[in-house]
């Protein structure tokens, strides 16, 4: 429906009155939507996205940390046209295979982290890192049943770690808000504490002498729940939205050695850190993560279709297999796992990141945006710490920062900055806590980097003369 005097779609029939009225956003206030309307994107290209007013931004999230290629690379567009036309659709049940899956299967076992029992030995793809985590849950379930221990059930994530939304991952992730009104977490689900040094230490106590903490804490419940009924500890190498939370020193050779201690199978999740976010292919050899179990998802594909994968170690395979010989059929999977035309863009991707050796870029640049942060933000009085490691940052908001104090939640003071951040041209995403996150595509320039963290400068300083005018 048009204006009749000027020609302008009516304002009741904008595309953002349709969202309005049609659409249940993820992660999004619906009271608020309501109000402010959704800023509707239409193209991107490189490191760039441009909404329908003409606005660009820089993408300072790679969308949701995933974009890793960035914007309009052809040679996925390319392979997902032609997969499409060879092949649009199958599956992977009872003995179908196509090719597409084959060779992504083979490349992510030849690439993934080695556990202790060796190299990746199988895959299972899924669709989203969620599905990954949940599909994870169920294969340790499974795996302890086929071998005689079916009370060694219990999982151990972490609080502010984030493994996704499905009624069980959700059950992992460690904050409030995945769990409140949605009757979770689920039974057998336990959180331990977080490794963030900055809120969680004690006064004086380093880096070192905090991971020796939580590791005690970790070993502590295990002895307590009863070794014989815990089966697994879920951790991503760097935590992603629960605030970019980088671990400390010793920490993952202290959890493992407690891991390895009561026979507790360790699953990395690598949706966030996987493929080169952290400087290296995963956040495991970033920080010395021998897993038995990994999933991934987001830079798979560089997001440009769903897919996700748990590779699985020998052991574990062997036993899932035997247990479905024994049942008569392996009872999980997904209409869409391992879609042809999802599995043959994934391929694709792992082959850009090798060709054009994705890994030596990231190493190159990441200096520009770790350095940059600390030196341009770490004095800002608003800001309490920098962190990050590759390409992944963060800044934390904080009310006081001598003493660590943070904002009152209600006060939305990074929800405030990333608002001020977009108006100055840039995406990032608010995280819980009051931080500000930075996860742009991996093919970004030193130069983008400067302007982002330009723009990022100008929006932090713009929160703090609208604090003070709050406050007046």
């Amino acid at each position: 429906m048009t204006d009749a005097t000027d020609g302008r779609e009516a304002p009741g029939n904008s595309p953002a009155a349709k969202d309005v009225r049609y659409l249940l956003h993820p992660y999004t206030n619906a009271v608020k939507h309501a109000e402010r309307g959704p800023v509707i994107m239409e193209r991107g290209q490189g490191v760039w996205v441009t909404d329908d007013s003409g606005k660009r931004f820089i993408e300072g999230m790679a969308g949701l940390w995933c974009t890793s290629l960035g914007f309009g690379e052809e040679r996925l567009i390319e392979a997902a046209v032609k997969q499409m036309r060879d092949l649009p659709y199958y599956h992977l049940f009872a003995h179908k295979s196509h090719h597409p899956a084959i060779e992504l299967a083979e490349r992510l076992c030849a690439m993934a982290p080695a556990s202790e029992d060796g190299p990746m030995d199988k895959v299972f793809f899924a669709n989203s890192g969620s599905e990954a985590n949940d599909t994870a849950i169920k294969l340790i379930w499974y795996y302890n049943n086929a071998i005689g221990r079916p009370e060694k059930r219990k999982i151990i994530a972490r609080i502010k770690g984030y493994h996704g939304v499905t009624v069980a991952s959700a059950s992992l992730t460690g904050l409030p808000a995945n769990h409140r009104d949605f009757n979770l977490p689920i039974a057998d689900i336990l959180h331990t504490g977080s490794p963030h040094h900055y809120f969680d230490a004690e006064p004086g106590e380093s880096e070192e002498d905090f991971a020796t903490r939580r590791a005690e804490e970790l070993d502590r419940m295990i002895e307590e729940e009863g070794p014989e009924t815990v089966a697994a500890f879920f951790a991503e190498p760097v935590m992603g939205a629960g605030g970019v939370i980088t671990p400390p020193a010793t920490y993952f050779e202290k959890i493992q050695k407690v891991l390895k201690k009561h026979d507790v199978l360790f699953v990395a999740d690598e949706v966030i850190c996987g493929f080169g976010r952290t400087g290296e292919m995963f956040g495991c050899e970033t920080y010395g993560i021998r897993p038995d179990m990994v999933s991934v998802a987001k830079a798979l594909s560089s997001a440009y279709l769903p897919i996700s994968a748990v590779m699985i170690n020998k052991t574990v395979a062997d036993a899932v297999s035997a247990n479905s010989g024994k049942i008569g059929t392996f009872g999980h999977g997904y209409t869409y796992s391992g879609h042809p035309a999802a599995a043959a863009v994934a391929v694709e991707t792992l082959k850009i990141y090798e060709e054009r050796d994705t890994l030596s870029h990231v190493k190159q640049v990441a200096p520009r945006l770790q350095n940059g942060l600390r030196e341009r933000f770490a004095d800002h009085p608003l800001v309490g710490e920098v962190r990050g490691v590759g390409l992944i940052g963060a800044v934390q908001l904080v009310a006081d920062k001598a003493a660590k104090t943070p904002f009152e939640a209600a006060q939305g003071v990074a929800l405030k900055c990333a608002d001020f951040a977009h108006e100055h041209g840039v995406v990032l995403r608010p995280l819980p806590g009051d931080a500000i996150a930075f996860s742009p595509p991996l093919v970004i320039s030193e130069a983008e980097i400067d302007e982002m963290l330009e723009r990022f400068g100008r929006a932090l300083d713009d929160t703090a003369a609208w604090l003070r005018r709050e406050a007046a």
